[in-house]
């Protein structure tokens, strides 16, 4: 699996370190061109892929608070999301891969054979932020993690280009009620089920009440 949302981290962590703003759209494009930004397997970590800017493996900064803060309005660029587009592509085409990120059925791979768009409460998605946090030694305030969960999805859902929505022929998870097992267990369902009406032409199927008798059938 593979989180594009990385390599728009990549670019923020970049952008960083060389001085240019979020809101400097010519200089974020820039400095995709003139930097290489890219991933490469690694089995042995949780990931199972280590992301590479120059060779340099940065993927242990890519989550640090500065560059959460500032990947939304990085991201937000018509222009470095155009950029963006063909490294993206680039990975899908080296093989089957599930591939995550906003705007993944919308525009990046809108022929995918599958499409599941994975929705949650702001406050489920905080709670397991801050639990990540707090497990990864961060000093962190739940309302602190709630707001910026929140601020994202304004800033992403909000946005002219490429705002986050689901395809309309995605299938809809809502994984509120569901832990990490049941929302695994659910996911592998609607592989096993697909190509099917619901796999292909889209709707909802919520994890949760419905994940057991959704696991016999076949479906996620």
């Amino acid at each position: 699996m593979f989180d594009t949302g990385a390599l728009y981290r990549a670019l923020t962590l970049i952008a960083a370190r060389n001085g240019v703003g979020a809101g400097d759209e010519p200089g974020l494009v820039r400095l995709i061109a003139e930097h290489q930004i890219d991933v490469a397997p690694r089995t042995e970590t949780e990931l199972g892929y280590a992301v590479l800017v120059d060779g340099e493996d940065v993927t242990a900064e890519l989550r640090s608070p500065a560059v959460t803060a500032a990947v939304s309005p990085v991201s937000a660029h018509e222009g470095v999301r155009d950029a963006m587009l063909p490294p993206q592509r680039q990975i899908a085409e080296r093989g089957s891969v599930v591939m995550v990120g906003r705007d993944i059925g919308t525009v990046v791979l809108p022929d995918a054979d599958l499409k599941i768009y994975l929705d949650a409460s702001v406050e489920a998605r905080a709670r397991r932020r801050f639990r990540e946090r707090i497990a990864g030694g961060a000093a962190e305030r739940y309302d602190d993690v709630r707001r910026s969960v929140a601020a994202r999805d304004e800033i992403d859902s909000s946005r002219d280009v490429a705002p986050l929505r689901a395809a309309a022929d995605s299938v809809v998870v809502d994984t509120d009620a569901c832990d990490l097992d049941g929302v695994v267990r659910h996911l592998a369902g609607l592989v096993d089920r697909w190509p099917d009406d619901l796999t292909t032409g889209g709707g909802e199927s919520p994890c949760g009440a419905h994940v057991d008798s959704v696991a016999l059938e076949g479906s996620r």
